[in-house]
C-alpha cells in the first residue's frame, strides 16, 4: 500500500438513479473501471452552470399578469365594469414582459 501510486482513498454514495446514469454515461467510453473514469471525469470533466435569474423574472411577472386577468375576468363576468386602469395596468405589465424577454434574447447571444 505504501508504494502505491495513488494512496489517497476517496468514497462517496450515489442513488440508483445516480448509479444508473454513470453506468449509461461511462458504456460511451472504452473503460471499465469506475476508478479510472471517475477520476477522469473529477480532473478534466466540466460543469455547466446555467443562470435562470432572468427567466425566474420573467416567469414572476407571467404569474402576476395572469392573476390580475383572472381578477378581471372574474368581475366582468358577474357582470361588473371593465376599468380603464386595469386595462393600463394590463398593458404596463405587458411591456415589462416584452423588455424581460428581449433582455434574455440579447443575454442569450
Amino acid at each position: 500500500m505504501a508504494n502505491r501510486k495513488r494512496n489517497i482513498q476517496m468514497k462517496f454514495y450515489v442513488t440508483e438513479d445516480e448509479k444508473r446514469l454513470i453506468d449509461e454515461k461511462m458504456s460511451q467510453l472504452p473503460t471499465r473501471r469506475y476508478g479510472a473514469y471517475l477520476r477522469k471525469m473529477a480532473i478534466d470533466g466540466y460543469i455547466i452552470y446555467t443562470d435562470t435569474a432572468d427567466i425566474k423574472a420573467f416567469t414572476k411577472e407571467l404569474s402576476a399578469i395572469g392573476r390580475n386577468i383572472n381578477q378581471i375576468a372574474k368581475r366582468i363576468n358577474a357582470g361588473g365594469p371593465a376599468y380603464q386602469a386595469d386595462m393600463d395596468e394590463i398593458r404596463e405589465r405587458l411591456n415589462e414582459i416584452w423588455q424581460l424577454q428581449r433582455h434574455i434574447l440579447s443575454s442569450q447571444r
